[in-house]
């Protein structure tokens, strides 16, 4: 899993059967301490995450789809939660 921020969410009018009815939001890579890296991600998200908040996500579309019960389907990463906090020690 990785640490992301949701910065857009994306409109898809055609897409594939099996992620109609899925939300799907660009999440920007961060480290730890919370700077971007690297470029966003489309990810399907499965907890209600929105814009501005910090994320837990997948990029392993295996285990993104059977996490997403969407067997089958064009998935590379996925939105497992919501961050609260990030605590270094």
């Amino acid at each position: 899993m990785q640490i992301g921020q949701v910065v857009g969410t994306l409109v898809a009018t055609q897409k594939h059967r099996k992620l109609e009815g899925a939300k799907l939001l660009l999440v920007q890579p961060l480290t730890l301490e919370g700077q971007a890296k690297g470029t966003p991600v489309l990810a399907i998200d499965s907890v209600g995450a929105g814009v501005g908040e910090r994320v837990l996500y997948l990029i392993e579309g295996k285990a993104a789809q059977d996490a997403l019960g969407r067997k089958a389907a064009p998935v590379d990463a996925a939105i497992m939660g919501i961050v609260d906090t990030v605590t270094l020690a």
